[in-house]
């Protein structure tokens, strides 16, 4: 069975570019959003095998939106991804619930991994 992904970056272009990425592994991008705010609702609406969450975003940050969804959906599998790779950046991402940390631009086989090896960890 296909792994159902959510995508959350304010830029389309990043969003069509995940999609296609992630489609031709195997994943099936069930849902999108532009920003933390838009991300928490489709995230408390719907089950996703997978949330990739950008972390700087306007709105709502990914760290904000993270927080909120882990609250009422504590087993959710988000990844966070960010062009701001720095450490501090990663340890806050981390401490607000993520699993793992992806850095953009994305390398294909970094993310496709850290994606799989993330749902092995919880059994999926």
């Amino acid at each position: 069975m296909s792994k159902k992904v959510l995508i959350v970056d304010d830029a389309a272009f990043v969003r069509e570019v995940l999609t296609q990425i992630l489609s031709r592994h195997g994943f099936v991008v069930a849902a999108e959003a532009q920003n933390g705010e838009e991300a928490t609702k489709i995230a408390l609406e719907n089950d996703f095998d997978v949330i990739l969450m950008d972390i700087v975003m306007p709105i709502k940050s990914g760290i904000q939106a993270t927080q909120e969804i882990l609250k009422v959906k504590p087993t959710s599998l988000i990844i966070a991804c960010s062009t701001e790779g720095s450490e501090s950046m990663v340890v806050k991402a981390l401490d607000a619930g993520c699993v793992d940390f992806v850095e953009k631009p994305f390398k294909i086989e970094n993310l496709i991994h850290t994606i799989k090896t993330s749902l092995e960890k919880r059994g999926q």
